[in-house]
């Protein structure tokens, strides 16, 4: 008579048995378990995985460094006395519009340049992977360190095949022809590199990765740079103005203040007056500025009546908004995708309460319109955001103007988009998400127009626009 589990079960004979039976499957569960790990490790290769994970960390640690080792070479050249030979033929190759001004010249500066740069990338990393072997680090990693080197060596075959009238096309950053796209931030572009060669020597020395730009402040160069600060007889503007001109900078101040002055010690200072409603007034001034700082605002405080919702608006957005608009309406050449900009001062207030609805609802639209210009923007858009700092607008911040101009101008100088300088570690972390966020949101339900803005579109006056500044109480503050 043949029973199954069940029928055992089922007629209750031998309990015994049926414990027995459970306790026996129960162990080939656990042993096929076993076997089922065993077997996705074998497959897997564990063992391997542990391999490539230091290998993978150890050749992108050697790639960086190669880069490190170029333009850190790069930058000892430019401080010497006078330049080495080979990088000043370098220097001297190319026209603005990065063609060369003959192919044996080019070649020339290869031999000279490229191929002796190549020669130290591959040295020192090379040193490098040895020593990791001389101390007994595992194997991954000394190969992984390797891979540092054979980059480097990329780099020599590709220079020596440049040299003889080869693979010219793989000199990326030098493609003839007008600059197309903005400054990269974080990796070496022609626009970037143009700049090397064409605004300011002694900056931008990176090739492929701008990590030793942002550490030396060479992301930006500013000696020379004609800069245009709205809000200049304010409490940061007057502090801009002292850290910019310390760079070397040649300095416009707009202010609103009638017979404001401003200390004799600042060299080229040029003083205009301007108002809110009368921007196109500037159009010829903004045309001869590099960058461009939009720093003016008032502060209504408890407000609450429509002409403090119109003032606050008015001023602190589509006045900033209409001044933005009308400089990006003055970039009109390739070299100015390179050079010109617009640093916009929107507050922490984007993503922080300010204890001043008004000035909140206000900056906090301007600094949503910023970040939807920014995805098709003629040139670079930097957002200034500031925590509290003693002030007109705001008697009771903590942190000092100087010091806040300083971080400004520091971190632009690194090449930063959102300019942080703040006391609260809330906006460090939420601005960056917010800013990421809102600009996928525009960039996916927005579409860029076919029909840009000409030079002088805002022509006229200001005669369009009401005076915004009009009956601005005592407590309201517009610098």
């Amino acid at each position: 008579m043949g029973l199954d589990i069940l029928d055992i079960l089922d007629i209750g004979m031998g309990n015994t048995i049926a414990n027995e039976i459970v306790v026996s499957w129960q162990s080939i569960a656990i042993a096929w378990s076993d076997l089922s790990f065993a077997s996705i490790a074998n497959i897997a290769n564990l063992d391997y995985l542990g391999t490539l994970a230091p290998f993978t960390i150890a050749a992108i640690g050697a790639v960086l460094l190669a880069e490190v080792v170029r333009d850190v070479y790069h930058y000892l050249e430019h401080q010497q006395q006078p330049m080495p030979s080979g990088h000043a033929l370098h220097h001297k190759i190319y026209r603005p519009d990065l063609t060369c001004i003959s192919l044996d010249a080019y070649k020339q500066a290869q031999w000279l340049n490229d191929v002796p740069e190549a020669l130290v990338m591959i040295g020192l990393t090379g040193v490098v992977a040895i020593a990791a072997w001389l101390v007994g680090l595992s194997a991954a990693i000394y190969w992984g360190l390797s891979f540092g080197c054979l980059y480097s060596i990329g780099f020599l075959a590709t220079a020596i095949a440049r040299s003889q009238g080869y693979l010219i096309e793989t000199d990326l950053t030098h493609k003839p022809g007008d600059l197309k796209t903005l400054p990269s931030n974080w990796f070496v572009n022609r626009t970037y590199h143009w700049r090397h060669h064409f605004d300011q020597g002694n900056a931008y020395y990176c090739s492929t990765v701008t990590m030793v730009d942002k550490i030396l402040g060479s992301s930006l160069a500013l000696k020379g740079k004609t800069i245009a600060i709205t809000g200049a007889s304010g409490t940061l503007g007057r502090a801009l103005l002292a850290q910019l001109n310390q760079q070397g900078a040649k300095l416009v101040a707009l202010t609103t203040s009638a017979g404001a002055e401003f200390d004799p010690a600042l060299k080229n200072l040029k003083v205009l007056s301007w108002q809110p409603g009368a921007e196109a007034d500037l159009l010829a001034t903004l045309q001869t500025v590099d960058i461009l700082i939009i720093n003016h605002g008032i502060n209504v405080y408890g407000d609450r009546d429509p002409l403090a919702i119109e003032k606050s608006y008015q001023v602190n957005t589509f006045s900033a908004w209409r001044l933005l608009e009308l400089f990006l309406t003055t970039v009109t050449t390739s070299k100015h995708k390179a050079t010109k900009e617009v640093w916009v001062n929107t507050s922490e207030a984007e993503v922080n309460p300010a204890f001043s609805p008004l000035y909140e609802l206000s900056k906090r639209t301007l600094g949503d319109l910023i970040t939807m210009r920014r995805l098709d923007a003629p040139c670079i858009i930097r957002k200034v955001i500031l925590g509290p700092f003693k002030s007109n607008l705001n008697p009771v911040g903590v942190m000092s103007a100087d010091f806040v101009a300083w971080g400004v101008v520091a971190l632009a100088q690194r090449g930063f988009r959102n300019i942080i300088v703040t006391i609260n570690p809330i906006t460090l972390v939420a601005f960056p998400i917010k800013e990421f966020l809102q600009s996928l949101y525009f960039r996916l339900f927005t579409k860029t127009s076919s029909n840009p803005p000409q030079p002088g579109f805002m022509s006229g006056s200001g005669s369009n626009y009401p005076d915004p500044t009009a009956h601005i109480q005592s407590r309201s503050v517009l610098k």
